[in-house]
This record gives C-alpha cells, structure tokens and sequence, in this order.
C-alpha cells in the first residue's frame, strides 16, 4: 500500500496527512499558526517559525501513523491564496508572511479603480483586483519598506515557501498565481505589461517558474528531511490554492456541482471550461485540473468570524468544557439551534476579518436589546454567515444553472444546524462528505498523480470522495430567510458611508 501526504497551511492552523491510495487517514497532525497584528488592518506570521511548525506537523503525523516513510509515494500541498511570502537573495525569508486577511493595501485598490488600471487589469486577468492579493502589497512595500523589495529573489505564495523549505527549489503555481492578477489568463504565463501596470517591473524578475498542481517540483532534502522524519529523494507536488483543494476533494470535477467552503474565508465556487468575462462575477482562475477554470466569489467573512466570537464572548465556558472532555462547538450548536430563524430578528455582519462589501466595512451586531442573550448572538452569527455565502452565490448564479445541491467544506459543515441554515437560506439541497480535511486530501490527490497512483483527478476523485449526507431545504422557511436576508442586504446599504469614519489609526494608510 502507498501512502501520500498532504500538507495544509490555512488561515489559523498549519496540518500535515497521510492518507492511503481509497482515501483513508492513517494520521493527522495540527498546530495553531500564531498570527501577528502589528498594526490594525496588519496580519502576518513569522515564516521561520511557520516552516518549523511545518516540519513538526510533517513529523508528528509520520509517527501517528506508525507508517515506514519509505512507504510514502508522493508529497504535495494545500495553502492559503493571496497574501505574499518574500525569499531574500540568500535564501531567507525578506519579510514577514502576510496573510489573505490583510487590508493594508485597500487604497491601492481604490486609486487603481479610480485611475482606469482595474480596467486595464481585468483585460488580462478576468478577476478585480483585491488588497491581499500580491499585486497590491507589493506595491505597499514599494511605497513604504524598498529595501524589502531589492532584497527579494522569490515571490512566493503559503505553500510554494513550504514547498522550497522541503525541496530547495524555486516554483510558483498556476492555480495560486491566476488568482493573485500575476497571470495573463489568455495566455496562461507571466506578462511584463500586466506588472507595469501596478508599476510593479521592478518585480516580474522575482516571479519563478510556473508548474501545474501535480507536477513534480522536486524531491526532499537530506537537511529537510532530518527535519520532518521524510526519506530524502521522496517526489514532491506542486500543490494547489485550498480553495481548489476542498474543491477537488469534494467531487468537483465537472462543471455540474457547486462548492461552498465555510472556514477563515466564505469560499464559493464551480468549474467550467471557459472564464466568465461579464464582469460578473470577481474572480477567474486556473483550476487545479488543466483546461478548467474556477469561477469564484470568496471573502474572509465566514467562520472565522464564529471563531472570535467563541474566544471573545465564551472563552470561560470553552475553557471549562474542555475539562470535562467536551468541545465548545456541540454547546454553540445547542445555544444557537435553541433559536428558531422566525424567534430573533439580530442580524450580524461577519466583517471582522475583512468584507465583500466595502474593504473599510466592520463587524457588528445590529437589533441587540437587553432581552437578546448569547443565544441570539450566536445564531446572528451563524446567519450572517449564511448571508454573506448567500450574497456569493446569487452572483455566481448569473452565469449558470442551478445546482442540484450544494456541496459544504469547512468548519461549518461539521455542524447539522449549521447545514440546515445554509439549506434554508439557499434553498438548494446541501451535501457533506465523509472526509472533512479537503485541503490534506485535496493535496494528496495532487501528490498521487504526480506519483503515478491516479490516472488523474477524476480517477482520484472517484475513489476517494463520498457523500456523507444531504440536507434538504425546508420550504417553510423559505420566505422568513428571504425576508432576513433583505434586512442584511439593507443594513449593508444604510451603512455604505460610515466605514471609512471609522477608519483606524494606521489602518492602510499609504
């Protein structure tokens, strides 16, 4: 039996697999990713520190599985898209990682809208131009740390940092790099006049070369590999956008199903064989299988926001139920399910790590009374949630028919009420699989085929992937959830003119 390992660096936790060639985990390891804000509108992370935690999680899930590392056919990764990781010219890291919650470089996207640039943009790249994605924080560090920049040899995403740190070779990737507005989408490469208008030329040199996500990058250092317990010489895969991942390892390999991926991000997704040019939808990219598209709507709005609420709001009782063996989620699904969507008109706007609405727009509660308790919160919570995916979806449903479900990822798919919000609100069926680490699995099909196990994704897919269950929709909350969703809709309208009020001290100014 071969094994193949995937490697998983998200917003907040950093996870190594290893799963058998039907899909089956022998081991997971994880570790939290300590997040740094220097600054309001700042998320960055160490990267030394981030490719130590790497090299752990690699070696603990190696000795979880009590499976010989010779045994292991292939490697490969899932990452988190946007943000930047920078490589110095003596093989460091230049500066800090940066994280795709980072709103720093929101003016460059204005003046860029502004200027008649974003049209220019979208020319080449089908997709707008957002404030984490490299584009715009290149352009930051430009303006505001040069030296950072003459500094750099390598522009890298998360998982191509990982990547080198294990194989000593330079690579970018088309699945994170089509996302980013550093690829002509016409012509599937690099494009100089694109860069220049970012007045980014100083830095199309430290682009590296491109591979497809199941391409072999090369193999595991002898210095690597005394660091992760891998054999040294073991083939490594290029690797995916996460994004990609939970899709591939959902089923998505057609242009029949849609995806929806509920963690630090609202992820919405499908794949077809040709970009939405119509300027309707905000981001086209390069799908993990060659030929396809994916055709996204995506914004840090989803539950990564129920997370702070639990560390901020309900720290004491997480810490408590941890004593007693339980986990803070099964008491967040009883409070907010004790709820009904027809009891509580609170509305909350998951804006608290970022917006698709406005790049200065803030989390909120609004409707509270001193009636309203945790219970009511929580379920604003899970609603907001929903709205914002909502929101997502009925853009990405002008350009295509209908689903015939729905297919979850993320966070929120381990939580039955949670589905059945999503469900309602959607009005569309909605399927979980078994398997809830789509970006290890993702990663791990990229690194079977690169190995030879698979034939392809829909060969890996086939085998791998399995419906856990379906939730249907219940037709009589179909005009509660619509009125509710109007209500956000409207509240997000009212406030259109008082984010930038609020505007922090240093929050990406230029």
């Amino acid at each position: 039996m071969k094994y193949l390992m995937g490697i998983d660096n998200g917003g907040t936790f950093v996870k190594a697999g290893l799963s058998d060639e039907n899909g089956r985990l022998a081991a997971v390891a994880r570790e939290p990713i300590r997040n740094l804000t220097p600054k309001p509108g700042f998320t960055e992370r160490d990267m030394g520190e981030l490719w130590k935690q790497n090299a752990k999680v690699i070696r603990e899930a190696v000795k979880k599985s009590g499976i010989d590392a010779k045994d292991i056919a292939g490697v490969s990764f899932s990452g988190h898209g946007k943000g930047l990781y920078l490589v110095g010219q003596d093989g460091k890291p230049s500066y800090k990682g940066i994280l795709s919650t980072d709103t720093r470089a929101w003016k460059y996207v204005k003046q860029w809208k502004s200027d008649g640039t974003a049209d220019k943009v979208y020319k080449k790249t089908y997709q707008d131009i957002l404030a984490c994605q490299p584009v715009s924080l290149l352009a930051w560090l430009r303006d505001h740390e040069p030296e950072v920049l003459a500094d750099t040899k390598y522009i890298f995403s998360v998982k191509d940092y990982i990547r080198y740190c294990l194989t000593g070779n330079a690579n970018g990737e088309y699945t994170d790099f089509s996302g980013a507005n550093l690829i002509n989408l016409d012509t599937a490469a690099y494009d100089r006049e694109l860069m220049g208008y970012f007045g980014l030329d100083m830095a199309y040199d430290k682009l590296p070369p491109l591979k497809f996500s199941a391409d072999v990058c090369g193999t595991v250092t002898e210095r690597a590999a005394e660091e992760t317990g891998l054999l040294p010489g073991t083939p490594v895969m290029a690797g995916m956008f996460d994004v990609d991942a939970c899709g591939i390892a959902s089923g998505i390999y057609d242009e029949t199903p849609m995806c929806m991926i509920a963690g630090t991000w609202s992820i919405n997704e499908y794949i077809t064989k040709k970009p939405v040019v119509n300027g309707t939808v905000a981001l086209n990219s390069m799908f993990c299988i060659p030929g396809y598209y994916l055709i996204e709507e995506s914004s840090p709005t989803s539950a990564g926001n129920m997370q702070w609420f639990i560390d901020q709001l309900m720290a004491e009782k997480k810490e408590e139920l941890a004593k007693e063996g339980r986990s803070i989620y099964d008491l967040t699904n009883e409070m907010a399910a004790s709820i009904g969507p027809e009891d509580s008109n609170v509305v909350f706007l998951p804006f608290l790590n970022g917006s698709n609405e406005d790049p200065l727009a803030k989390g909120c509660f609004i409707g509270l009374t001193d009636f309203h308790d945790r219970r009511h919160m929580l379920r604003a919570v899970y609603e907001g949630i929903v709205f914002s995916h909502l929101t997502h979806v009925k853009r990405l449903l002008r350009n295509r028919e209908k689903p015939e479900a729905i297919r979850l990822a993320g966070g929120a798919a381990n939580s039955d009420v949670w589905v059945q919000i999503f469900a309602d609100a959607l009005q569309i069926p909605v399927e979980t699989v078994e398997c809830q680490e789509q970006g290890i699995m993702g990663a791990a099909m990229a690194a079977g085929i690169g190995a030879g196990v698979y034939s392809g994704y829909a060969d890996a897919a086939a085998k791998l992937v399995h419906v856990s269950k379906k939730v249907m929709p219940r037709a009589e909350y179909k005009e509660i959830y619509e009125k509710k969703f109007k209500t956000y809709r409207q509240i997000i309208d009212a406030l259109s003119g008082v984010w930038e009020n609020l505007r922090e001290g240093g929050e990406g100014d230029v």
